[in-house]
């Protein structure tokens, strides 16, 4: 069964910062990189549990991928099918903050 992918206010937001960051230097690499965290994201429809869980949190249901140097960090809802992308977190800040309804 394909999960459905919901990206959070926040998580939309983190990844339109961090392009518009990039583009200062190069737009053609803020585009691709972009694309780059959106194609590893769409990767959880079919493999959900793709990534680790969240070492800060040791909670079962968030997990994250690595796409350097940015952490995607998501939800795993499995009764409803979903994986609901939470932040786009720079590995080298610290510990993301998590707005969890």
């Amino acid at each position: 069964m394909a999960y459905r992918i919901v990206w959070s206010r926040t998580s939309q937001r983190d990844l339109r910062d961090l392009v518009r960051f990039i583009s200062k230097d190069s737009p053609q690499r803020a585009e691709l990189f972009g694309y780059r965290i959106i194609a590893r994201v769409e990767m959880l429809q079919e493999q959900p549990r793709l990534g680790r869980v969240v070492p800060e949190f040791k909670h079962p249901d968030f997990h994250e991928v690595i796409v350097s140097p940015y952490r995607v960090i998501y939800r795993i809802k499995d009764g409803s099918g979903l994986v609901e992308v939470i932040r786009v977190w720079h590995a080298a800040r610290d510990t993301p903050e998590l707005e969890i309804e």
